[in-house]
């Protein structure tokens, strides 16, 4: 072949530059037309259950190709309420955020803000069906109509964790856990007392263990209107007499060491983990950090009061649910639906609920456990789905639902630490508590 005329090569070098600009062009748009589309994922979860929320995003990652789940801590419950609240005013919103169970008001209250769940999961194709997921969950994160507004992802219910190696050094039954509050107080002093441990008993939550689910499983009223299940005007009734007497003995406790504080949300766990106390009360999605920290523990059922008529009733959920901001693409609604619809699948669930403690959501992957050896040879591990299911739920135990609660909690916290340090009595905690949240859910309204 002969050589080209001079004039002839930089004509020749810039069409060959021209072509591998315009292929490099191809190459970037059949890239992008081909990346998955990304949902960020914004959640609370840490330690064991931080594990599984991982586990699940890339298990749905690698099983298609056209959505990319993106796991974001966020921090606590209330840290990732707030981010969202912030998000939203920004106009920078994730795809899903988890909210836990004190926030479902703030987000039922915010219509146009979000999307519900069952028209999601219908924009992506599937019929939602409520009927297959566990009635006292879906009811919770339900309109009155039977709508359901977010799924729920990580449902739970409080339970009694017990160390056995500390009972047997107090000379208590390891086999046979306190099932009253005054049977808790008393194997606590013991504890105590023995120097099996320098703590008796230390619980996570008070507000959603000690009041709220109190009172449904007592069976007695948090507030008025069906604790504000029947409209959003209600009044506190968390300073009766059977709070008094309850908080009024955690208090006594408190005094002489054998109830040790851990704070608001899920600190007193790491109490009860470092061998510090031998019993806890937290929620059943506490197991995965319960079962890794190696503990020779025993599970026992959310203790009721021995005096109140009819306990126990039923536990209302705790835990989060995943929520949808609106206004986004179709595209990514559809990636929404297509996420929610794996998570609902029964081996999913299966491996939500064996490795994390929490509920299975859907009466399929209930059934499929139960057809297991997996409750025989894990006692306990059933409590929290037959303390939630086991009696039709009342007007006081269907669940908790004020307009502002995050703020009621803040405000019960503010008063039970005042308590705890020995500058309140219960009775003088509880009436401040009902005095200021009241004025808070007016505020709301």
């Amino acid at each position: 072949m002969s050589k080209p005329h001079e004039w002839e090569e930089p004509r020749m070098i810039r069409n060959m530059l021209l072509s591998a600009c315009v292929l490099g062009a191809a190459v970037s748009l059949t890239t992008e037309s081909l990346a998955a589309t990304e949902l960020q994922w914004w959640h609370a979860m840490t330690g064991a259950n931080n594990e599984v929320v991982e586990t699940l995003a890339k298990q749905f990652n690698e099983s298609q190709s056209d959505y990319k789940i993106v796991p974001v801590f966020k921090g606590t419950y209330p840290e990732t309420l707030n981010a969202g609240i912030a998000a939203f005013r920004a106009k920078q919103t994730p795809a899903i955020i988890q909210v836990f169970d004190a926030g479902t008001g703030v987000m039922m209250g915010a219509e146009g803000a979000m999307m519900p769940v069952a028209d999601v999961l219908e924009a992506g194709g599937y019929k939602f069906d409520k009927s297959q997921y566990l009635p006292g969950v879906v009811s919770y994160y339900s309109k009155p109509d039977g709508t359901m507004l977010s799924f729920p992802y990580n449902s739970s219910s409080p339970i009694l964790y017990y160390n056995k190696d500390i009972f047997q050094k107090a000379g208590l039954d390891v086999d046979n856990p306190p099932k009253t509050w005054q049977e808790v107080f008393d194997a606590a002093r013991k504890i105590k007392d023995s120097g099996a441990a320098s703590c008796g008993y230390t619980s996570t939550w008070l507000t959603w263990i000690h009041l709220e689910n109190f009172a449904a499983w007592n069976d007695v009223p948090y507030s008025t209107k069906e604790n504000g299940l029947a409209g959003s005007d209600v009044e506190l009734e968390i300073n009766a007499p059977i709070y008094v007497d309850h908080f009024q003995a955690i208090a006594d406790l408190a005094k002489d060491g054998v109830f040790r504080y851990g704070g608001r949300t899920s600190e007193a766990k790491q109490l009860f983990l470092s061998g510090e106390c031998g019993i806890l009360t937290e929620s059943s999605g506490g197991l995965g950090d319960v079962v890794k920290s190696g503990i020779n523990y025993g599970i026992g059922q959310l203790p009721y009061d021995a005096n109140a008529k009819g306990a126990p009733q039923n536990t209302i959920p705790g835990g989060a649910s995943l929520w949808v901001f609106a206004g986004k693409s179709d595209e990514q609604v559809k990636g929404i639906a297509e996420f929610f619809h794996f998570l609902s699948g029964t081996d999913v669930q299966v491996f939500l609920h064996e490795n994390s403690g929490y509920l299975p959501v859907t009466t399929a992957a209930y059934d499929a456990v139960k057809k297991t050896d997996f409750y025989d040879k894990n006692p306990g591990r059933e409590t929290p789905i037959t303390q939630m299911m086991g009696k039709e739920p009342t007007e006081n135990s269907k669940g908790v639902r004020l307009p502002n609660l995050p703020q009621v909690r803040d405000i019960e916290n503010e008063q039970f630490e005042a308590m705890l340090a020995g500058k309140m009595t219960a009775k003088e905690a509880l009436d401040k508590a009902v005095e200021l949240g009241n004025a808070a859910i007016k505020d709301a309204q």
